[in-house]
């Protein structure tokens, strides 16, 4: 497989892979320039970053994340590895959602818990 011929900003070599048959990379070929523009102009408003996860539908952000990026894959958007550091993070972030929420239920139980035992006590704490 044949490397990218663009120039990088810094004046060093694109190490990405060509598009088959073609000279460039995705990011640097010049017919590509519109469906990149499009692509950015959606990454800017989907999220990710820590944006865009600290709603309600914080699981369904992630996981339409996660299918953009595997069609991104399919496509010949993204690399392989760097999809699986992504694929990575979007699992680092899954597990704190899922202790957040651990956290916050156990928050919750404990002061439903001591409400019902300050009704049960007339309102009075009794310790021991």
């Amino acid at each position: 497989m044949t490397t990218c011929a663009a120039l990088k900003r810094d004046g060093g070599r694109c190490n990405a892979p060509s598009l088959p048959g073609e000279e460039w990379c995705f990011n640097h070929h010049p017919d590509r320039a519109e469906e990149r523009k499009r692509n950015a102009s959606k990454a800017g408003k989907r999220g990710g970053k820590g944006r865009g996860f600290r709603t309600t539908g914080e699981i369904s952000g992630i996981k339409t994340a996660i299918l953009e990026l595997v069609g991104d894959v399919l496509d010949g958007n993204v690399e392989r590895s760097s999809a699986a550091v992504v694929g990575n993070l979007y699992n680092t972030l899954l597990r704190a959602v899922e202790v957040e929420r651990k956290i916050k239920e156990t928050e919750d139980l404990e002061r439903r818990i001591a409400t019902l035992e300050n009704e049960r006590n007339g309102g009075a704490r009794r310790w021991g």
